[in-house]
């Protein structure tokens, strides 16, 4: 076995399809279900003649139940085998897709939601993370961030595929439904069956970086096998602050979805702005995928250091785009570093607990984690869509922008500094 995991070491590693199916995950059905959502909203609401409101409430739904669903697909993460739970979250949303194609009522989206919702939660939120922890105890951040990737990455790809096929036709938002289910169940579903292994032990490995001394992993093997359990985790204040961390920061993450309306606030004044908001919009997103390699590639060194530069870029970002508005240039990159807080949401959030609770509970701790997520997730469009609407709107936004970001620094050290506190316990195969 030694002479193995050493040969494994030294070249490929299994563990190195296991981020690629995580990247695949991210980059497929969740990129498609989450991602692309937006380019249904006009069309489909203007076929079934009703305010985009009604139809987007299905969207609402979605995220209310990804938040039930989190705990519920954490702990069938950690019972069952990964390619089973997996495979089954990728069916129902392939088939959802499928089914949205052919719906002619308000009410069957609505049901469409919750389902999907609870079926997407385990793949945005913990797949990447789980393949990662398990399969990995060297570069971990980094190959968290490779695998997050996907989901920018996707949008990147099918939206303007989605675009393309809803307006081919008049009724083109069938197609692209029928066409992203199809994609999702051939590209996906076969990855999750034949390729996903729950635990390196399942292909007779230990994990990637086992047994290596050096800078980066010379205290990786007992870190992976020890940690915090869950329910001593979830009952300190090192959890809570994590929780309140992931609640703010995808709060601030969703001041990306009004960075096009902001732009396009100046069609009197500066109307050569207000075109360029697509493009404003897509450098974001561009500094979103680096930030996601850069946070989790200095996580891997140092998490504090990750935590200062990711949320530092933000800020930087936002005061670039809010007292200089008036060149494009200026707007795209303080919108690219911006991007780099959006990455927060899903790298630090998964480098912090890791780092504050260890691997033993991982997955049932960060899904738990996660659900604080999924509900600022779920009103953030509302709050920072009212707030925008106000007198100097934007101004408040991105000051609010900035306070979160500061408060989320507070409390990934607070969480970092009190998760090390905490005992840990050592997992069955340690013993």
């Amino acid at each position: 076995m030694a002479s193995k995991v050493q040969q494994k070491n030294g070249g490929f590693h299994y563990a190195f399809l296991m981020v690629a199916a995580g990247l695949a995950i991210t980059a497929v059905p969740c990129a498609m279900v989450l991602s692309c959502a937006g380019i249904y909203f006009t069309p489909v609401s203007q076929y079934f003649g009703v305010p985009k409101a009604d139809f987007t409430l299905y969207f609402s739904i979605l995220n209310v139940a990804m938040m039930i669903g989190l705990p519920i697909g954490g702990n069938l993460m950690s019972k069952f085998d990964l390619r089973v739970v997996l495979s089954a979250c990728v069916a129902v949303c392939g088939v959802g897709c499928l089914l949205m194609s052919t719906f002619n009522a308000l009410w069957q989206f609505y049901v469409a939601g919750a389902v999907m919702g609870l079926a997407v939660a385990p793949l945005v939120y913990l797949a990447v993370p789980t393949l990662v922890n398990a399969w990995c105890v060297k570069k971990v951040g980094f190959f968290i961030g490779i695998g997050m990737v996907g989901t920018g990455l996707g949008a990147v790809l099918f939206n303007p595929i989605g675009t393309a096929l809803i307006n081919a036709s008049a009724e083109g938002w069938r197609t692209g439904y029928m066409v992203f289910g199809i994609i999702i169940l051939v590209v996906t579903l076969p990855i999750t069956l034949f390729l996903v292994r729950s635990h390196p032990a399942d292909k007779g490995l230990e994990p990637y970086g086992a047994g290596e001394v050096d800078d980066a992993s010379q205290n990786a093997k007992p870190e992976s096998m020890t940690g915090v359990p869950a329910s001593r985790a979830m009952k300190s204040i090192a959890f809570v602050c994590l929780a309140t961390f992931a609640f703010l920061i995808t709060l601030n993450q969703t001041v990306y979805q009004f960075i096009p309306s902001y732009c396009s606030s100046f069609a009197e004044s500066m109307p050569e702005i207000a075109q360029m908001s697509g493009i404003v919009a897509a450098a974001c997103m561009a500094g979103q995928a680096v930030g996601k390699v850069v946070l989790g590639a200095l996580n891997d060194r140092n998490v504090k250091l990750g935590l200062t530069v990711g949320l530092g870029g933000g800020a930087i970002g936002i005061v670039l785009m809010w007292f200089v508005p008036g060149m494009v240039a200026v707007l795209m990159i303080g919108a690219f570093f911006f991007g780099f807080a959006y990455a927060c949401t899903t790298v630090q959030t998964t480098c912090i607990t890791r780092e504050a609770f260890g691997s033993l509970d991982y997955t049932n701790i960060y899904s738990r984690v996660s659900m604080s997520g999924a509900l600022a997730g779920a009103l953030a469009a509302w709050l920072l869509g009212m707030i925008c609407d106000l007198p100097n709107g934007f101004a408040i936004m991105f000051g609010l922008s900035i306070a979160m970001m500061a408060a989320c620094f507070l409390l990934g050290l607070i969480s970092l500094k009190a998760g090390k506190k905490l005992p840990r316990s050592s997992s069955k195969s340690a013993k």
